[in-house]
């Protein structure tokens, strides 16, 4: 056996034993050991390999899965520009802490010295955005070697689960050729005769009974708490703590917020129109919490941060990442979980809460219902009330992350997903492909027009690869119509938007999802849009064309009416 075949099929062994499930594979030459050790253990059942020629779209399609699933996947791709290609995915899951096993297959050192082909300099590539790296040695024909090679993978597991926090890591791995196995090569660790009939030196076999080279402790079995003290609380949530924040609010009467608006929250706490109501001064200025609880990072609503920013605000966050959201700087507690409040809440509170959320909830319902259809907050309003139960809904930056958390309606069976460590619009049809390969009911993803162009290869499946039912909505608005809302959509940049924000594309989704071979649907009514939502085998692109002209007119008529019903104007 060669070295580069021993290195590679010792080091899948390893992530298996680690509990790795999950591997996203890209094709190359530098990384052959590595895709033929891969094919090998797929093969016999030990792990899911998914290959795509995308390395951008496989980095995300592998945050997908580990983001839905929880725990480690590992992403593989040849040397160059391949391993550049995973970096968006890689910051996406620093700030959002997923974790990533990032394998990057290189040049030996004797050929980056030599100005070989594909060679840059992948040592610390992503920086300060890895939990951990290493390079490992260009394996030998020596003593010593499987042990060493084992004991890298459970420290970059290790690093990956979090000793603190979940997150990428990245494993360099020089590799000499030979790159293929030898000819009379088996697929197991255990056999170490080469072609020349030569015995490696030592066994390659790990740990009996399937265990990992280095037993690791369990991190967060002993959390740390946060213990609310307020009577006068508010509950800010953002994606995975949506339900836990919730379940907390519903026990202890404090009213419950989500940035990702009613989808995730359920009980007689939740306020489902409650980022509309923090749009309201006046109703802020009346209503304003001594104590946030607030529960991972919020990343969409200005309106949010001006609650967190108030210096008679006392801030408790649950779940941060590295960046506390603290944007005065003043927070109380830090911690893992919440425990007991020290005081019962006022149920008063509650109430005044829930009266101004049902009047702010009936406003937008109304006010909508009474405009053309349709507009990205009918579309998403029309979606999160015709979603299954039990759905997955991946959500993209932009607009769509605002429209679903601005339409309200309670949906407590409904899980979402959001790229919002970095709130970019990379890898995002990847990720909810990945996010829907492991989730066991339907998925749904709701993106605009050009986080659908962007990540377009994200379609791009093999014959012989697993599609997930996925059903990708897309809010075709031929351009930027997020900037139609924030301040370069005034009037008096109206000569310059449309050429440097509005950016119109003019693509044909329906021709591009033909190229692709997925089945492409293009709606026109609230009618034919519930038709399409229907659960459906495989996956399938529903587009629907809106008129951005009309997103800026339309939430001030919203934000107008919800104030005249809640009283503050």
């Amino acid at each position: 056996m060669n070295p580069s075949t021993a290195q590679a099929r010792v080091l899948v062994d390893e992530l298996v034993r680690n509990t790795v499930s999950h591997v996203v594979l890209s094709p190359g030459s530098r990384n052959a050991p590595l895709s033929f050790a891969l094919h090998d253990a797929a093969a016999e059942g030990r792990l899911s390999l998914h290959v795509r020629i995308d390395e951008r779209s496989a980095a995300f399609l592998a945050l997908g899965i580990a983001a839905r699933t929880g725990r480690p996947v590992a992403v593989v791709c040849t040397s160059g520009t391949a391993a550049a290609n995973f970096h968006p995915a890689v910051l996406e899951a620093d700030r959002a802490g997923v974790p990533l096993i990032v394998l990057t297959a290189d040049r030996p050192p004797e050929l980056r010295a030599a100005g070989a082909n594909q060679v840059i300099d992948q040592r610390n590539l992503y920086g300060g955005a890895v939990r951990y790296f290493d390079e490992l040695a260009v394996a030998e024909r020596k003593p010593g070697q499987n042990a060493y090679w084992r004991s890298q993978i459970c420290r970059a597991w290790n690093a990956a689960y979090g000793e603190w926090r979940c997150g990428p890591v990245h494993l360099n791995i020089p590799f000499r050729e030979p790159l293929v196995p030898d000819v009379s090569g088996t697929s197991g660790t255990g056999d170490t005769r080469g072609a020349d009939g030569t015995d490696w030196p030592e066994s390659l076999e790990g740990r009996p009974q399937g265990a990992r080279w280095t037993e690791l402790p369990d991190f967060g079995a002993l959390p740390s708490f946060v213990v609310p003290s307020a009577r006068h609380g508010l509950v800010i949530a953002c994606d995975a703590g949506v339900r836990a924040a919730a379940e907390w609010a519903e026990l202890h009467g404090w009213p419950v917020i989500a940035e990702t608006g009613g989808l995730g929250l359920g009980g007689t706490t939740a306020i489902a129109g409650g980022v509309w109501l923090l749009g309201l001064d006046e109703f802020v200025e009346e209503h304003k919490p001594e104590q946030v609880l607030c529960i991972g990072r919020p990343t969409v609503f200005r309106q949010v941060q001006r609650v967190l920013s108030d210096p008679d605000v006392e801030v408790l966050l649950v779940r941060p990442d590295s960046d506390w959201p603290a944007p005065a700087h003043n927070v109380r507690q830090v911690g893992q979980w919440f425990d007991e409040p020290a005081k019962p809440a006022d149920p008063d509170w509650l109430l005044r809460w829930r009266r101004a959320d049902a009047a702010a909830t009936a406003a937008v319902r109304d006010t909508l219902a009474a405009q053309p259809w349709p507009s990205g907050l009918s579309v998403a309003g029309e979606l999160v009330e015709s979603l299954p139960e039990d759905s997955l809904l991946v959500v993209g930056s932009s607009n769509p992350a605002r429209d679903v958390a601005l339409v309200g309606g309670c949906r407590p069976d409904v899980l979402v997903h959001r790229n919002r460590g970095v709130a970019g619009i990379d890898g995002t049809l990847s990720t909810a492909l990945g996010a829907a390969l492991v989730h066991s009911g339907p998925s749904y993803a709701f993106v605009g027009d050009l986080t659908f162009l962007h990540d377009i290869n994200g379609l791009l499946t093999g014959p012989q690869e697993q599609r997930p039912d996925l059903t990708i909505v897309v809010l075709n608005d031929d351009g930027g119509g997020i900037f139609s809302l924030l301040e370069q959509g005034e009037d008096q940049h109206e000569s310059s938007f449309e050429r440097i924000f509005g950016t119109p594309h003019g693509a044909d989704l329906a021709a591009l999802c033909a190229g692709y071979r997925v089945p492409h649907t293009a709606v026109e009514s609230r009618t034919a849009l519930r038709e399409a939502l229907r659960p459906s085998p495989g996956l399938r692109v529903v587009e629907v064309r809106v008129d951005r002209s009309r997103h800026r007119d339309l939430h001030a008529r919203v934000r107008a009416a919800v104030a005249r019903a809640v009283g503050t104007r």
